[in-house]
Order: structure tokens, then C-alpha cells, then sequence
């Protein structure tokens, strides 16, 4: 199975950059079969009841591959950056929504691919979280300051840049928002789009994986999937 995970928020040296590997898991993801079967068990914070309630073949346009995670990160929990990294590199994850602030109670993951010809391969994720309290309330929240805080992040060693913003996007469940952040390195510039969606006390995100400016053509289509495969499931 494969392995979603959010980077590490305050303190990682990492950045979530597009790399080969990237390229290879996308390729890989495609010869997956259209109807996975939900693993029983998984490593911590793997919930086997929310991951039923993730997105399926299905529920998407012909195309569409639908892989399980059995692996993900924690969230920032109640920590908030420091000052000190304002704007810096540690503040990525949190920026790109790759982590969130808050603890979920259960939370469930898949990669989604998209496979339209051999130059042409469209690869998200789902991650769904769910809350005892106001939890995704305060994430939403949080991310907005965040993003009106630092849309910007240079990285000097790497000659590049991030940007983030919140821009208009579909109205769906009780709230939501839509982040766009824009990675440049020399010439090249991807986006690596989300659309986060709060339903009561859960959280229904989904995000592209590094596309060409212009390539998120998918992502709302695919939220709205996401969002009424969740709400139709479960108790």
C-alpha cells in the first residue's frame, strides 16, 4: 500500500518539492486495481471505518485509480510556529496544508490518479479528518491567518520560491477554501492546489500533486466526489 504522509510542520528542513520519485509513484498508481479493498489494520492513527468513507473509482469520471493509505503523519497538534520562523521553511507544511494545526481523533488517507495519456498523468490526495471538538474549525481558521501572514517563502539556497494564497472556489459543505501554492525554481513553476472542506466536525481535503500552472482542472470535480461520498457514508 501506499503511503501518505504530511511533512513534518515546525522544524523540518523539508519542503514538499517535486521530485522523480513523485513522477514514479504517479506511474505506479495507475496499474492499481479500480476497486480497492479497505485494509483491516495500519500503522498509528490508521482508522479501517474512515478510509471506507474515502472516494472511490466509482464515485469519479472513468480513469480514476483510488490507492488506500495504511501510513500518514500526525498534525501540528496545539503547537504554533515560533516567531522566530516566520515566513521561513519550517512553515511549508503548514502554509500548503500539507499538516494542520489541531489533533484529529481519526484520520484516513488515499493517493488518486488520473491517467489521460502518456504525457498527461493527474495525481491528488484525500485525507480525511475527523474531530471531538471544533477542531477543523480552528484548522480552517488557522490556515487563513497563516496564509494572510506569510504568503511567501524564499528559499535562497534553492533559488526558489513559494507562494500561497486563498482564492475563490467552490461553496461546498458548511466551509471551505481553496489554496494555491505556487512552487518556482528557475524557470519551472508547478501548483500544488487544494481545496479543504469542513462538514460538521470532519475535515475533507484534498490536494494536487504538482501540476503545470493550470493543471488543477480535476480538483473540484474531485472534491465534490470526496465530499458526497462522506456524507453518504457512515452513521
Amino acid at each position: 500500500m501506499a503511503t501518505v504522509s504530511v511533512v513534518a510542520a515546525c522544524g523540518s528542513p523539508a519542503a514538499p518539492a517535486p521530485d522523480q520519485s513523485a513522477q514514479a509513484r504517479k506511474r505506479a498508481t495507475v496499474t492499481q486495481s479500480p476497486s480497492p479493498t479497505v485494509p483491516a489494520t495500519g500503522g498509528p492513527g490508521y482508522s479501517a471505518a474512515l478510509s471506507a468513507r474515502l472516494v472511490t473509482p466509482e464515485s469519479l469520471p472513468p480513469g480514476f485509480t483510488v490507492e488506500i493509505a495504511t501510513t500518514m503523519a500526525l498534525d501540528a497538534g496545539d503547537r504554533r510556529p515560533d516567531v522566530g520562523a516566520a515566513c521561513s521553511r519550517s512553515m511549508i507544511p503548514l502554509l500548503s496544508a500539507r499538516r494542520l494545526t489541531g489533533t484529529p481523533s481519526a484520520i484516513a488517507a488515499a493517493t488518486l490518479s488520473f491517467d489521460a495519456g502518456p504525457d498527461d498523468l493527474w495525481v491528488g490526495t484525500e485525507v480525511l479528518r475527523t474531530y471531538t471538538d471544533d477542531g477543523a474549525r480552528r484548522a480552517l481558521a488557522d490556515l487563513r491567518t497563516f496564509i494572510g501572514s506569510c504568503p511567501t517563502v524564499v528559499l535562497p539556497d534553492q533559488g526558489g520560491s513559494y507562494r500561497f494564497a486563498v482564492a475563490a472556489g467552490p461553496q461546498l459543505g458548511d466551509d471551505s477554501l481553496h489554496v494555491i501554492n505556487a512552487t518556482t525554481s528557475g524557470p519551472e513553476t508547478l501548483e500544488w492546489d487544494v481545496i479543504l472542506v469542513r462538514t460538521g466536525t470532519t475535515l475533507v481535503v484534498v490536494q494536487a500533486e504538482g501540476n503545470k500552472p493550470g493543471g488543477a482542472e480535476h480538483l473540484t470535480r474531485v472534491t465534490e466526489a470526496a465530499l458526497h461520498r462522506f456524507q453518504t457514508t457512515g452513521s
